[in-house]
């Protein structure tokens, strides 16, 4: 498996389900999912299994933009924090 987005709208937030390995160029996929979206945003990285450094600073942002991300692996929390030093 690659990567895959699942995406769930509940009456105030709009989960994103993240699966897989993302990778760079399924930045703009994702984007796109998150700017579709009208409530807060959740991403759920409970079964992101790997990434690069660009899918990091990409996550990194959107974080710093106001979207939650839950279910964060330890190893992905500590490059975002990483990159934003």
């Amino acid at each position: 498996m690659t990567f895959k987005i699942e995406k769930y709208r509940g009456r105030h937030s709009t989960t994103i389900r993240l699966i897989g390995r993302m990778r760079a160029e399924h930045i703009s996929e994702l984007d796109k999912e998150i700017r579709e979206s009208e409530s807060n945003i959740v991403l759920d990285m409970e079964e992101l299994d790997l990434v690069d450094l660009e899918a990091v600073r990409f996550l990194g942002m959107c974080e710093t933009q106001g979207v939650t991300l839950v279910n964060c692996s330890p190893y992905i929390r500590d490059w975002i924090g990483k990159e934003r030093d």
